[in-house]
């Protein structure tokens, strides 16, 4: 099964921010370490925003933040939330009518098993299992000054 490109920035946007929890991001952040449209990220941000896994927070000092723990966040439901209804052959959507043997097949069966067996391995993870590796992807997607929280938000 193919994820669609939506879902691949709303997993992307959803890692960046967990990498490193306690700091905020801007889209642009976001945009410009995986090198992906603003405009496209707008649009994620705004869904992640409405399912409640990222919180906004305007004005000086904003930007995004998980609005839960990454532990709280299936990565099955966001990938089912993004995704929509699977349709993983022409027979399982609206034109299911249109084959000469949809009444016979037994192929929805099997595609629908499938479907099932993917969302029950996804449900197994949650982001924080994504980012176990917090430090080489902070490395990777943040510059070495921002790899650390900023000093008014570090506790002791």
């Amino acid at each position: 099964m193919k994820l669609t490109a939506f879902t691949d920035y709303s997993l992307r946007v959803l890692i960046y921010l967990a990498a490193q929890p306690r700091r905020r991001a801007t889209i642009a952040d976001i945009a410009a370490a995986f090198e992906v449209s603003e405009n496209h990220l707008t649009k994620v941000v705004h869904f992640l925003g409405k399912a409640g896994w990222l919180a906004t927070l305007r004005g000086k000092g904003g930007g995004l933040e998980l609005a839960m723990p990454p532990e709280l966040i299936g990565i099955g439901k966001v990938i089912r939330e993004t995704e929509g209804a699977v349709v993983p052959a022409e027979c399982f959507g609206n034109n299911a009518g249109n084959c000469a043997i949809g009444d016979i097949c037994g192929l929805r069966g099997v595609l629908n098993d499938a479907v099932t067996a993917f969302y029950n391995v996804l449900d197994q993870y949650t982001l924080a299992d994504l980012v176990v590796n917090r430090q080489s992807l902070a490395r990777v997607l943040f510059s070495e000054q921002a790899v650390s929280p900023p000093a008014s938000r570090r506790t002791v």
